[in-house]
């Protein structure tokens, strides 16, 4: 913990600036280690407490920023849990691929969080701690939402960290899906889209229109492929094979095309999102060149497919 409070006064230069902005400047911080400092409600502007909602607020020259003391980076360390469940689905040297349940997080956000994969690794695997971007994500290679389930990577080793960082950037990853969407999808397809986080907290995201992309701040292109596998009447089950990576892709790419995943109550209709107690994603294969991971299709997940194939019963009009 950093023992003292932090206090520092806008210049003219740095007049019209973001407080989230000046707080990474100020703090040697990243702009989301700032974001989490506001959260925690550690920042105040001209003594009034700053919160999330905040960090987008211009500052004039002048202003004065008091931050209470702090973990530096670095020094936060998620927890191991030796008592949490893990299932591990294949592994080599440098890297481990686990089955993540719906429902878990891939790391903890601050450092007193419990309940994450990430915990329940370094109860097994000590020596990832520090792998990778910082203590609170050690060795995590990327992320999956919270209530989608499946293949999640991991390194235990910096060069492997790197390497498969790079392979996640290059395209080189090869990543498939397995969804249930709203509607009938009765043909496989190609999307390739502009993409925009819309919300932080809780986050959203959403598909640019064309005129939009070439000025839209933090734009991302992604690129998915997708192609049906079985139909339910209402809903279709889908492989979807993400080319990109990028908060919410699936979800956001298929509300977009008129047929939202089922149980999605972030970009799905009430009747939709209420008909699964989650949304129904999985990832379910992973390869890179030496590494490779398949996950079968979780309970709740293979259990709505089950109910959705049995036929209803016809009434009997006599």
């Amino acid at each position: 913990m950093d023992p003292a409070p932090r206090s520092f006064r806008v210049s003219l230069e740095q007049s019209g600036q973001r407080l989230d902005l000046l707080l990474a400047e100020h703090l040697a911080l990243s702009r989301s280690q700032a974001r989490r400092l506001l959260g925690r409600g550690a920042v105040s502007v001209d003594g009034a407490i700053q919160g999330t909602e905040a960090k987008g607020r211009s500052l004039g020259s002048g202003a004065t920023v008091d931050v209470a003391p702090f973990q530096a980076p670095g020094s936060e360390h998620a927890q191991p849990e030796a008592d949490a469940a893990l299932r591990l689905l294949a592994s080599g040297p440098g890297w481990l691929a686990v089955d993540k349940p719906a429902g878990t997080p891939v790391h903890p956000y601050e450092p007193e969080e419990t309940g994450s994969v990430l915990g329940a690794l370094l109860a097994r695997h000590p020596e990832m701690q520090g792998v990778g971007e910082d203590g609170l994500r050690s060795g995590v290679v990327h992320r999956l939402d919270v209530d989608t389930s499946g293949v999640l990577l991991f390194a235990t080793e910096q060069a492997c960290w790197q390497r498969l960082r790079q392979a996640f950037r290059d395209r080189l990853v090869e990543k498939v899906y397995r969804a249930v969407v709203s509607g009938s999808l009765e043909e496989a397809g190609t999307l390739r889209a502009g993409l925009v986080v819309a919300r932080h907290r809780p986050a959203k995201v959403r598909v640019l229109r064309h005129e939009e992309r070439d000025r839209a701040r933090g734009a991302r292109e992604v690129v998915i492929d997708w192609r049906p596998l079985e139909w339910f009447g209402e809903a279709t089950l889908v492989e979807v094979r993400p080319a990109t990576g990028f908060l919410h892709q699936i979800r956001a790419v298929f509300a977009h095309l008129g047929h939202p995943l089922v149980g999605d109550t972030t970009y799905a209709p009430a009747v939709v999102a209420a008909a699964a107690p989650r949304h129904l994603l999985h990832a379910s294969e992973l390869r890179f060149a030496e590494v490779a991971a398949e996950s079968p299709d979780p309970e709740d997940f293979a259990g709505w497919l089950a109910r959705a194939r049995v036929p209803e019963p016809v009434e009997d009009e006599s």
